[in-house]
């Protein structure tokens, strides 16, 4: 049987007063003698990478074993890890239990080891970071949860957005009001809505106002309580965006932010406001970052294939 291979990248994980080499040290153990330990838990190969460590075994396995390296960072930077703590970290650990969302029209089951782990952070935690390439379930999975989380009452509002700014258009230049404007940069949204509620269903919650999808610059100066907020297309945002719609979650209220880092649409002497996220926020309590990779793409085959490609080729102009 094919083995299934994903990178886990210490650097992800830790923040600039890290020493992302002596963290990794510590979890190999004496001799490697945790990673031995794990390798046999989980039926699985864990190399060595400059980054942090190749996984390879059977993909739900190898989600699970992601889990438990990054629990166990926290731990590293305290000082040593016996076999005995993992073992105990274990104890804590359901990995039997099932990744899925439901709701009244669909049930969505996690098809690879990120969508599983992308859909338990946004049961665990108030703010999910989800970024990763294209095809990869990010908004679809973002807005299931929070059509979900409407159906069982636990928000009374969901709130999609994205910035307005795609591959260099401008909004001014475009014909209509400005509903008709975003519409078509909101698209994506509304359609994950519509497998997951009916397009009858979104219609009316849209027209109670119980369902908003808005441009980011309508969010300005709110604060948005007991409400699912999904900000799409997060690469778009200026750092001024990213910190406004940051700030507006209110009380009983969760936020989901999506977005590949690699395909921003900004000028290029503005910095992208997701990729500055990333890198201010890895401290901050009852938040998750899931980064995606290439063998997550759930569309056609060939699409996994051209990111691939195009990151091979992004790799290669670096050392040029």
């Amino acid at each position: 049987m094919t083995k299934d291979n994903t990178l886990f990248d210490i650097s992800a994980y830790t923040s600039r007063q890290d020493d992302p080499v002596a963290i990794k040290r510590t979890i190999c153990g004496i001799n490697n003698e945790n990673l031995t330990f794990l390798e046999k838990e989980f039926e699985a190969t864990i190399q060595n990478d400059t980054l942090g460590f190749m996984l390879l075994g059977e993909m739900g396995k190898l989600y699970h074993l992601r889990g438990v390296l990054e629990s166990l960072i926290p731990m590293a930077r305290k000082g040593d890890i016996a076999i005995e703590d993992i073992k105990a970290e274990l104890d804590h650990i359901d990995f039997k239990k099932a990744s899925e969302i439901k709701t009244q029209k669909a049930t969505l089951t996690a098809r690879t080891f990120m969508q599983s782990a992308f859909m338990d952070s946004m049961v665990k935690n108030d703010l999910i970071f989800g970024v990763g390439p294209a095809g990869t379930g990010k908004t679809y999975l973002a807005v299931a949860h929070a059509a979900s989380m409407l159906e069982k009452g636990e928000v009374k509002r969901i709130i999609l957005s994205r910035p307005a700014v795609e591959a260099g258009e401008n909004l001014g230049f475009l014909p209509g009001d400005m509903k008709e404007k975003v519409d078509p940069y909101l698209r994506p949204l509304y359609d994950a809505l519509y497998d997951m509620l009916s397009a009858e269903k979104t219609a009316q919650l849209i027209e109670k106002n119980i369902i908003e999808i808005a441009p980011l610059a309508f969010l300005r100066g709110r604060t948005l309580k007991e409400a699912a907020i999904i900000l799409d297309e997060a690469q778009n945002c200026t750092i001024p965006q990213m910190k406004m719609v940051l700030t507006r979650i209110g009380q009983n209220s969760k936020m989901i932010i999506t977005g590949d880092p690699s395909q921003t649409d900004l000028p290029r002497h503005v910095k992208s406001g997701l990729h500055d996220a990333l890198e201010v926020l890895r401290r901050v309590e009852n938040m998750a970052i899931i980064t995606f990779g290439n063998r997550d793409v759930v569309r056609h085959k060939l699409v996994s294939q051209i990111v691939q490609a195009y990151d091979m080729a992004a790799a290669l102009k670096r050392y040029d």
